[in-house]
C-alpha cells in the first residue's frame, strides 16, 4: 500500500482520522503508533522486527546516555574545580562509547542487508585476479522499506541526547511512534525528535481547514506523480533499460526527462506524506524548495531533499570539522600553507565524508558513489574559484542579482543536474559512462522535431499533458518562491473559485493520470532507498 495508491487515499486515510478522532486526546498518540506499526506490517509483514530492534536500541540508547548524565552530574555535586574536570573527561569518554556502541549497532544492520553483496561482488573481482578463493557467497537479501530513512532518524536521536540538544524519552512508546510515523516511515523527510514529537505527542482533534489544506496538498502531491512522473517513466525506461540502441539528443531528452520524473515523484510524494500528516495537525518539515531555482551545485543540494543534506550537515560535517585532525590540520595549514589552501583544505576533509556517505545512502552502486563524488568534486570547486570569481565580477562590474547573470547561474547548474542524474539513472557506471559519451556523439537537434522523440512511447498528447504539468507545477513554485503558496491564495478567494480550482486539480488527477494500456504501475523510486 504505497502512498500514491487509491487505497491508501480514499480507504486507509480516512479510516485512520475516524478512529484517531474517535479516542480521547490523551491516547490519540497511542492511536497513531497503532496505525503506523499496522501500516508498516502492510508494506514489510514480518520485516516489522528490523523497525522494533531499532526502536528499543535507540531507546535504551537514548536511557543509558541520560543516566550517564544523571551521574555526572551527582559525582560533580561535592567536587572542587580539578575534580570536576576529570570526572567530565571520564562521563564524556564513557557517553562516547555508548553512543558510538548504538551507531555501530545500528549501521552494522544497514550495512550488512543493504551493502553485503556489493561488498562480495567487488571482493571477488579483485580476488580473481589473485587467483585466490573468496569463502563469502553472495546472498538474497530483503530490505525492510524505510530503513535507510529511519535508521537516519534513530542515529540523530541518539546524537542529540548524547549533545543534551533533546532530553532523553523515558516511555518506549513514544520513541517507537517517533521513529515510524507512517506518513514519513517509507521516504522521510528525515526528522529531528525536536521537530515532531510534541506534535505526535499533543493529539490535536481533526480541524476543518488541516483537512482541506492536508487532501488539496495530497492531491496536488498525486497530480506530480500521476500525471507527470508516471507518464515520464515511459520514455525513461525506453532509453535507459536499452541506451545501446540511442545516442544524440535522445540520451540528453532522457536525462532531462528523468530528473522532471524523479522531482515529480518525489517532491510528489512529500507532497502527499506533508498533507497526511497535516490531516492530523502535525506539520513535518518541507524536503523541497524549488531547486530548479538554484544557481549553483551547492545552493541546489540546499533545495532538494533538505532533511537529508540537514542530517548529513549535523551529523556528519559539523563533527568532522570540529575533529581533531581538522583542528590539527588548521594549525598545521596556517604557518605552512596560507589562509586559502588551509580553507579549502578543511573544506576537502569536511565535505567528502558528506558526499561519499551521500552516495552510499542511496544504494550499493558504482554510480551512486560516483554521483556522490560528482557533487563533492563540483562543490569543491566552486569554494576553490569562488574568491577569483568574485575578483572577475568586481572588474567586470557584473552584479550577481542582475536578472541576465542570474539566468546565466541557474542554466549552467541546470547542465549540472541533468548530467549528474544521467549517471543517477543509469544501469550502472560503466552504462552511464556510455550514455554521457553518446551523448555527444551524432548530437542533431533535428531530433527534437523530426518525430524521433515519438519513438519513445509517449504521444503528442502525452507531451502536451506533461508540458501542461510542468507549467503548473513552474507556476506554483514561483510562487512560493516570492513568499506566498497558491493555497493561500486560494483560502482567500471567493468560495465558488476556490472549489473549482479544486474540482479542477481532482479531476485533472483522475482524467489525466497515467492509466490505462501503454502504462504500467510505477512504484515509488526513493521508497527503493
Amino acid at each position: 500500500m504505497a502512498y500514491h495508491a487509491a487505497l491508501y487515499v480514499f480507504v486507509f486515510l480516512p479510516a485512520c482520522l475516524v478512529v484517531y478522532q474517535a479516542a480521547p486526546q490523551k491516547h490519540r498518540w497511542k492511536v497513531l503508533l497503532g496505525i503506523s506499526w499496522l501500516f508498516f506490517y502492510l508494506i514489510s509483514g514480518k520485516l516489522i522486527v528490523y523497525l522494533i530492534g531499532t526502536t528499543l536500541l535507540t531507546h535504551y540508547t537514548g536511557i543509558w546516555l541520560a543516566l550517564l548524565k544523571e551521574k555526572e552530574s551527582r559525582a560533580k555535586e561535592h567536587a572542587d574545580r580539578a575534580e570536576k574536570r576529570e570526572i567530565k573527561k571520564k562521563y564524556q569518554k564513557q557517553s562516547r562509547e555508548v553512543l558510538a556502541i548504538g551507531v555501530v549497532l545500528l549501521l552494522a544492520v544497514l550495512v550488512y542487508l543493504k551493502y553485503y553483496n556489493f561488498f562480495i561482488e567487488n571482493a571477488s573481482i579483485i580476488l580473481d585476479w589473485t587467483a585466490l578463493p573468496l569463502p563469502l557467497e553472495a546472498k538474497q537479501m530483503v530490505l525492510p522499506i524505510g530503513i535507510s530513512f529511519y535508521t537516519l532518524q534513530a542515529i540523530g536521536y541518539m546524537a542529540d541526547v548524547y549533545w543534551g540538544k533533546i532530553r532523553a524519552e523515558e516511555n518506549i512508546f513514544r520513541t517507537a511512534l517517533f521513529l515510524s510515523f507512517f506518513p514519513q516511515i517509507m521516504e522521510g523527510p528525515i526528522c529531528r525528535y525536536a521537530d515532531t514529537a510534541g506534535q505526535l505527542f499533543e493529539g490535536k482533534s481533526l480541524a476543518y481547514e488541516n483537512i482541506s489544506d492536508g487532501y488539496v496538498r495530497i492531491f496536488w502531491g498525486l497530480f506530480k506523480k500521476k500525471v507527470v512522473a508516471d507518464r515520464l517513466s515511459v520514455p525513461v525506461c525506453a532509453v535507459f533499460e536499452h541506451y545501446g540502441d540511442y545516442h544524440g539528443a535522445v540520451i540528453a531528452v532522457a536525462a532531462v526527462a528523468y530528473t522532471i520524473q524523479l522531482y515529480m515523484e518525489f517532491s510528489g510524494c512529500m507532497d502527499i506524506v506533508l498533507g497526511s500528516g497535516k490531516l492530523f495537525g502535525i506539520c513535518l518539515p518541507e524536503n523541497f524548495r524549488q531547486p530548479f531555482c538554484a544557481k549553483s551545485a551547492a545552493e541546489f543540494w540546499r533545495r532538494w531533499h533538505i532533511s537529508l543534506g540537514t542530517w548529513f550537515k549535523t551529523y556528519i560535517f559539523y563533527p568532522v570539522s570540529m575533529s581533531g585532525i581538522v583542528k590539527r590540520w588548521n594549525q598545521f595549514g596556517k604557518k605552512h600553507a596560507g589562509k586559502y589552501v588551509t580553507q579549502l583544505g578543511v573544506s576537502a576533509m569536511a565535505l567528502f565524508p558528506v558526499w561519499l556517505c551521500n552516495g552510499l545512502w542511496h544504494g550499493a552502486r558504482w554510480s551512486y558513489i560516483f554521483y556522490g563524488m560528482y557533487y563533492f568534486a563540483l562543490i569543491l570547486m566552486g569554494i576553490a574559484v569562488k574568491p577569483g570569481r568574485d575578483r572577475i565580477l568586481k572588474v567586470c562590474h557584473i552584479r550577481e542579482d542582475a536578472v541576465y547573470w542570474r539566468i546565466i547561474q541557474t542554466g549552467k547548474t541546470w547542465v549540472i543536474i541533468f548530467t549528474g542524474e544521467l549517471f543517477f539513472r543509469a544501469n550502472g557506471l560503466k552504462a552511464g559512462l556510455s550514455m554521457f559519451g553518446s551523448m555527444f556523439d551524432g548530437f542533431d537537434v533535428g531530433q527534437f522535431w523530426d518525430g524521433t522523440m515519438l519513438n519513445l512511447g509517449l504521444s503528442r498528447a502525452d507531451l502536451v499533458i506533461v508540458a501542461a504539468g510542468c507549467i503548473a507545477v513552474a507556476v506554483v513554485g514561483h510562487f512560493r518562491e516570492q513568499g506566498g503558496t497558491v493555497n493561500g491564495r486560494l483560502g482567500k478567494a471567493p468560495t465558488p473559485v476556490r472549489w473549482f480550482a479544486y474540482y479542477a486539480l481532482i479531476f485533472a488527477v483522475l482524467i489525466f493520470g497515467a492509466y490505462g494500456d501503454g502504462y504500467q504501475a510505477v512504484d515509488l523510486i526513493y521508497a527503493g532507498f
